[in-house]
């Protein structure tokens, strides 16, 4: 069944007349034919989603981002890639199915990936906790880079997390500090790492696996220190001003490539990536083998270099020297 979002309800109400329709023929108008009449709707159907889809607000976009129909890591390594051989475990705690890992093929290149994996339902979001990874699943990323490193493979991070897990279970076994370790070995890999953030891009557990030479972003993704839920109950002790927060935080695609936090805007399909699968797929393909082979271009000590230098521009900014008190 498909599922439609608050802002999708004049495209749901075409779609219903049109599908009513079709399954009653008898009951459309006599003074034009069934087929014109269809393609009228049709056409208008077509119509009203460039017009919704053309003019989001940063909410919407979020509302996109968490779309329960939205592809996740699991559904491009079927599609984007070939071959993905699983690999589980971080060796030293547990196996956690909150992040995904193994090897796998990019156009016939062998390659790592590794990602966050939400589920689609009650069982599978248990199963996966909700995308959210525990201090295991991060020391997992990084054995699994490590191997990358040992090969000699280049790197693709796949980020769709709302955050790291905050559980106690999670602070017993250091998360802060399986994120920081994350973030400085990550600096430190010479191969290429090429990060996409898929849907949501949720403060330090969507970093732990986004330190990359290029950092690459859906156009209905959102990459923000904090949800504009959490934004909103911290500065207006209301999370219904969750819309107003959306767009006070600048985490839209357009926003983080104005600001320059990311490389490049991967185009979706109208009406976003869950309603064309296939062609959001192999869009994907196209823009991860560009930049990797721009990447893989640079010798390896540059390429650390200029990992190194793009994050460290990041919050630049401008300190206004007082003006002396005037005399008198």
């Amino acid at each position: 069944m498909k599922h439609y979002l608050d802002f999708e309800k004049p495209i749901q109400e075409l779609q219903r007349k049109l599908d009513e329709m079709r399954r009653h023929p008898q009951m459309h108008s006599l003074e034009i034919s069934l087929d014109d009449e269809v393609l009228q709707i049709e056409k208008k159907i077509a119509e009203t989603r460039r017009d919704v889809f053309s003019n989001l607000t940063a909410w919407q976009r979020v509302q996109m981002a968490r779309h329960p129909k939205r592809p996740y890591t699991l559904d491009y390594l079927g599609t984007t890639f070939s071959d993905f051989e699983e690999l589980h475990g971080d060796r030293a705690y547990s196996d956690d199915r909150a992040v995904v890992g193994g090897f796998a093929r990019l156009q016939g290149e062998p390659i790592l990936v590794v990602g966050t994996q939400k589920g689609r339902d009650t069982k599978e979001n248990i199963l996966r906790n909700f995308g959210s990874a525990h201090p295991e699943g991060y020391r997992k990323a990084l054995r699994l880079m490590r191997l990358a490193e040992k090969f000699q493979l280049p790197i693709v991070t796949l980020i769709d997390t709302a955050g790291a897990y905050p559980g106690i279970g999670a602070e017993e076994r250091h998360i802060a500090e399986a994120i920081a370790v994350n973030l400085r070995e990550m600096m430190l890999l010479s191969v290429p790492i090429v990060a996409v953030v898929l849907g949501e891009g949720g403060s330090g557990g969507a970093l732990g696996l986004g330190v990359a030479d290029r950092v690459l972003i859906l156009e209905n993704a959102y990459y923000s220190v904090i949800s504009p839920e959490g934004c909103a109950a911290i500065l207006w002790k209301d999370r219904s001003a969750a819309p107003k927060a959306a767009e006070a935080l600048k985490i839209t695609a357009k926003d983080l490539l104005e600001l320059k936090l990311v490389d490049e805007i991967v185009p979706e399909p109208l009406g976003g990536a869950h309603n064309d699968l296939p062609t959001m797929a192999e869009t994907l393909r196209v823009y991860l083998l560009r930049h990797l082979h721009e990447v893989e271009a640079v010798p390896p000590d540059a390429r650390l270099r200029q990992r190194y230098q793009k994050f460290r521009s990041f919050g630049h900014f401008d300190e206004a020297v007082p003006s002396p008190p005037e005399n008198g």
